[in-house]
């Protein structure tokens, strides 16, 4: 039961250090562009590198409120 929960999903999966633009918009549930909104008015965290842009898996998790309790 508790694998069902948001905290227990992110407890058995791994995720990388940073996901897709694209990734994060699938986590949110919100649609690509607007996931690029949020990136380029800085709702939602972003690095560069290159012309590639990318979502820090760990702070996004914390803005949406799922770090894992071991924390």
């Amino acid at each position: 039961e508790d694998a069902m929960t948001a905290v227990g999903l992110l407890q058995h999966a791994r995720f990388p250090a940073l996901l897709k633009v694209e990734q994060a918009s699938v986590l949110m549930g919100i649609s690509r562009s607007a996931a690029y909104r949020a990136v380029a008015t800085g709702d939602l965290p972003s690095v560069r590198f290159g012309c590639r842009l990318y979502v820090p898996t760990a702070r996004l998790l914390e803005l949406l409120g799922l770090v894992p309790e071991d924390r």
